[in-house]
């Protein structure tokens, strides 16, 4: 299977800034390697340690809203 990472790092980084809180945490559950990615494009702090959130750069809460939009909503979608 050819992995696409970076699709998978922008769907990361998206659901990151879904959850981020208003200081600009978000918690880290994700995988260890797209988070280190993201680290290395310097959109989100380092992820190694004991905490249990990253910090999102200036950078990474602006990709990762435009990234939550690309990929997550729907014009005019409703549930009826």
């Amino acid at each position: 299977m050819d992995i696409d990472n970076d699709r998978i790092d922008a769907t990361v980084l998206a659901l990151l800034w879904l959850n981020v809180e208003s200081s600009g945490t978000a918690w880290k559950g994700f995988d260890w390697a797209s988070m280190e990615r993201l680290q290395e494009r310097g959109l989100i702090s380092n992820p190694v340690g004991k905490a249990k959130s990253v910090q999102l750069t200036s950078d990474g809460l602006d990709k990762g809203a435009r990234l939550f939009r690309d990929l997550f909503t729907r014009s005019g979608a409703s549930l009826d």
